[in-house]
């Protein structure tokens, strides 16, 4: 189920179909979607142009910027290409991590099971 909040923001909290992210897909980049996690709340933000809009979506809907990380979707791939996890959101120096994407395994392994458990492929 996803709930609108501002500037399109649709927040994930109950499994959507990869037909669904297809949708959105088309609409805006043609192959990806962008996404943030709440790595905490097990909750994702889609389907807008910038990772910072849903992270301000998250945020306004009780999620903590330290618990968001920015990644890409791409529902035409099968594999392990179907997340990237590449967002200037994930600039954090404060908390170690250093480049756009997601450096820490853990945080990865976390992005990926509740990326899998939202979406229905």
């Amino acid at each position: 189920m996803a709930n609108q909040i501002s500037n399109g923001v649709k927040i994930i909290n109950q499994e959507i179909t990869i037909n669904e992210l297809k949708i959105m897909a088309e609409k805006m980049f043609g192959n990806l979607v962008k996404a943030v996690v709440d790595i905490e709340r097990g909750i994702m933000a889609v389907d807008a142009e910038l990772h910072a809009d849903e992270e301000a979506g998250l945020i306004k809907n009780g999620s903590e910027q330290k618990d968001l990380w920015g990644i890409n979707l791409y529902p035409a791939l099968k594999t392990d290409d179907f997340i990237e996890f590449d967002s200037m959101i994930n600039l954090r120096p404060r908390q170690g991590n250093l480049t756009r994407g997601v450096e820490d395994e853990k945080i990865q392994e976390k992005i990926r099971l509740i990326v899998n458990k939202l979406i229905k492929k």
